[in-house]
């Protein structure tokens, strides 16, 4: 599926597709767009910068046969030491004998992937994490997306204290835009398309603009979730995704040099929904950028992708991977039959404002293809003017439904389904209702025993605390992931399912049959929107303790998420209707006000991610492209990161047993003991040395081995794989309660 304008439609999730090509500038030419590796400790002493060696490395290449020179597009600073360029094939057999160059890497291209939301999480204006971090005060977050639409009232920057005087960033002139659109609450907007251009793309100016304005609204969607007008927080655009005369997506070269920039400028915290192929993290752009951002401090979330089961994206461990949970609220048409004899509430996200009272409604008694509604059942001249009633049925599907339904004309649908949740919003544009089959017997009751059935229906109902959420839509991407399956992905579940936010409202947002409805606001599902409400709520916990790390908040939310729905069960997984494991939730779902105050954590250094390259066997010059430095060794290389969470790949031998080791930090400001409680099911042996551990003071650190074994003979495989527990630290005479899944997984080569 290609991401074209239907898929910007009111609430479709946005399928993340991953495709990896090769820009051409023409059909006539090889020349092509290269992110290029340079090692700068070869850089001769006659040039004071990167920059004037990197750009008279270019001048200095003989013309390729067309005469056309090498094009320089971008320098980077910060998220790796080199440059990207267009070149010949002469141009590059050329620049890769060069004395310095270390790698070559041909262009990819990456594709995308609120109201009620903050009291779902628990957040308050008067209590908690929201107060206490002063609303995210002076956290400025970056968003590397698809632009902004800079009039929406979600970045009104209205009593916002001056810009931050550390803020290094600017606001781009271009189509649309202008310095004065920023303000103290959107407080740099830029745009990355060099690459993209130099390839022979234009930006299509009917589908787009040249310049950080968000024609297709996701950006807006996506950096008014993370911290609209209600916070002080700032924020700053990036966009590096556009709209074109030949394919709609992200360049790397583009989307490293946005990264690139939001780390010159001195961001706090980086979202990024889109994502790249899951090739090496030495070739995958948004991974490089990560590293850089992680070792200046900079916390970056990215959505894990909307493909399923099928695969999941951004798994490299410095990145905090957010997959989608629905929240408890839901929208609703209310029934009302005959003068009020019986009231109904099902499913409905039709967006007219709409009350239909007193209208026929038909069903087809005693016609059970009219009943159900199949295809061609219904006679439109009989059913104008009429709501018709679609009974529930086993076999005919709710689309085939819908379908007749549109196909009669007839005013409006009541039908019972069991799909009910799992209908994407965008399906809405005509009036109807989906019934739970229990209610349709209701309703179907009611007609059969009428002379004349009648109804009304009240559309826009919003239902709040509806149970069971959160669960885990269908199209969130599950783990384990394909490059690195020795770290548990994703790492979180956030709010992304019907989440609103802003819109760019010169964009159609949805449809009332045929016409196109404009709006400031729309709901929008898919992990694009979970990644900014998981960096919002980072924002704040990076407010409240300046001094943690990137590891160390991913650490604290991931510990302290909640692990079952409000129905205090296990989340369900709505693909399968079943109980859901880690690979589909992560570490549960993010609890801002308990991440706060986490007890322990699990920290991490630079050279920590550097021995689990090691471990990956990547080789020195593969490491050094991640790291931008060659002073390391791999005497200590490990795959066991000292993560929050666990994983044991399994594999063909009958027994499997994995030893962990891990280290815990204190961030509480007093000593405190920590039990160890094991919860493992049938058939996993966790072991757990020492059972308890001690702090002295803050910041003391203490270690422990986890253990866990597998007789993989004593059942089939499949039994085994996706079995999970917990490792629990509770705090002795204390509160605070430190949470990580045990995940047995066979590695997705084996699926």
């Amino acid at each position: 599926m290609e991401l074209d304008g239907k898929s910007f439609q009111l609430f479709l999730p946005l399928l993340l597709l991953i495709t990896i090509v090769t820009a051409s500038s023409s059909a006539s030419d090889n020349r092509q767009s290269y992110i290029i590796h340079m090692d700068k400790s070869a850089m001769p002493a006659s040039f004071s910068t990167p920059h004037s060696w990197y750009t008279s490395a270019l001048s200095s290449l003989s013309s390729s046969m067309d005469g056309i020179p090498p094009i320089h597009l971008y320098t980077y600073n910060h998220v790796m030491n080199g440059f990207s360029a267009v070149l010949s094939p002469s141009h590059l057999g050329q620049l890769e004998k060069m004395p310095g160059h270390v790698a070559t890497f041909a262009e990819t291209f990456g594709h995308l992937h609120t109201t009620h939301t903050g009291d779902f999480l628990g957040l308050n204006k008067n209590v908690g994490l929201w107060p206490a971090a002063g609303f995210g005060d002076d956290m400025i977050i970056g968003i590397i997306d698809t632009g902004v639409w800079p009039e929406s009232e979600s970045f009104n920057d209205k009593g916002m204290p001056p810009v931050p005087a550390r803020w290094r960033g600017a606001c781009e002139i271009g189509a649309e835009f202008n310095s004065s659109h920023c303000n103290k609450k959107l407080i740099g907007a830029r745009s990355f398309s060099k690459a993209m251009k130099r390839s022979g793309l234009n930006i299509l100016e009917i589908y787009d603009y040249d310049s950080p304005r968000d024609f297709w609204g996701h950006g807006t969607h996506t950096s008014s979730t993370a911290a609209g007008s209600l916070v002080p927080a700032r924020l700053a655009i990036y966009k590096v995704y556009f709209y074109n005369d030949s394919i709609s997506s992200a360049f790397a070269s583009d989307t490293l040099a946005g990264m690139d920039q939001a780390i010159g400028n001195g961001v706090d915290l980086m979202s990024l929904s889109l994502g790249f192929s899951e090739t090496p993290f030495y070739e995958n752009p948004i991974a490089l950028g990560a590293f850089a951002a992680m070792e200046k401090g900079i916390f970056v979330a990215c959505s894990s992708g909307n493909s399923g089961k099928t695969a999941m994206f951004n798994g490299a461990p410095w990145i905090t991977t957010v997959g989608a949970g629905t929240v408890d609220r839901d929208f609703a048409g209310r029934i009302t039959l005959g003068n009020g004899d019986l009231s109904v509430t099902g499913r409905s996200v039709y967006p007219e404002n709409q009350l239909v009272s007193r209208v026929p409604l038909y069903f087809g008694h005693g016609n059970r293809s009219k009943e159900i509604c199949e295809y061609g059942s219904l006679d439109p001249e009989y059913v104008v003017g009429k709501y018709i009633f679609c009974d529930f049925d086993i076999v005919t599907s709710y689309d085939l439904q819908l379908d007749e339904f549109r196909r009669s004309h007839a005013s409006g649908a009541i039908i019972s389904s069991t799909s009910g949740i799992s209908v994407s919003s965008d399906e809405f544009n005509l009036p109807f209702v989906i019934v739970k089959p229990e209610d349709g017997d209701l309703v179907k009751a009611y007609i059969i025993s009428s002379k004349n059935p009648i109804v009304s229906v009240k559309f826009q109902t919003t239902v709040l605390g509806t149970k069971p959420a959160p669960q885990v839509p269908f199209f969130s991407s599950r783990g384990p992931g394909s490059v690195a399956p020795w770290v548990l992905k994703p790492d979180i579940l956030a709010p992304g399912y019907e989440i609103l936010a802003g819109w760019a409202p010169n964009k159609g947002a949805a449809f009332i049959r045929d016409d196109e409805l404009l709006t400031d606001y729309v709901l929008e599902s898919g992990t694009s929107m979970s990644s900014p409400h998981l960096v919002g709520a980072a924002a704040l916990l990076k407010a409240t303790h300046h001094e943690w790390s990137s590891a160390a908040i991913r650490s604290a939310i991931m510990t302290t998420a909640d692990v079952f729905d409000n129905t205090k069960s296990i989340f369900t997984d709505m693909a399968t209707g079943q109980s859901g494991t880690p690979l589909d939730f992560g570490a549960g779902h993010v609890n801002p006000n308990k991440a706060m105050n986490p007890g322990l954590v699990y920290d991490m250094e630079v050279q920590d991610y550097i021995n689990f390259l090691c471990g990956m066997n990547y080789s020195m010059q593969q490491i050094t492209i991640i790291a931008r430095r060659s002073d390391f060794n791999c005497e200590n290389a490990s795959l066991d990161l000292n993560y929050p969470s666990f994983i044991a790949i399994l594999n063909d031998k009958s027994t499997t047993s994995y030893t962990f080791k891990r280290v815990l930090t204190n961030v509480v400001n007093s000593s405190s003991v920590y039990a160890a409680e094991v919860v493992m099911p049938t058939g996993m042996k966790i072991v757990v040395q020492p059972m308890t551990i001690s702090f002295t003071e803050k910041y003391s650190r203490d270690g422990f081995n986890l253990t866990v074994e597998i007789d993989l003979g004593q059942r089939p495989r499949s039994y085994y794989n996706g079995k999970y527990g917990y490792l629990i630290w509770n705090e002795i005479n204390g509160t605070h309660v430190v949470r990580s899944p045990i995940m047995c997984a066979f590695s997705p080569q084996q699926w």
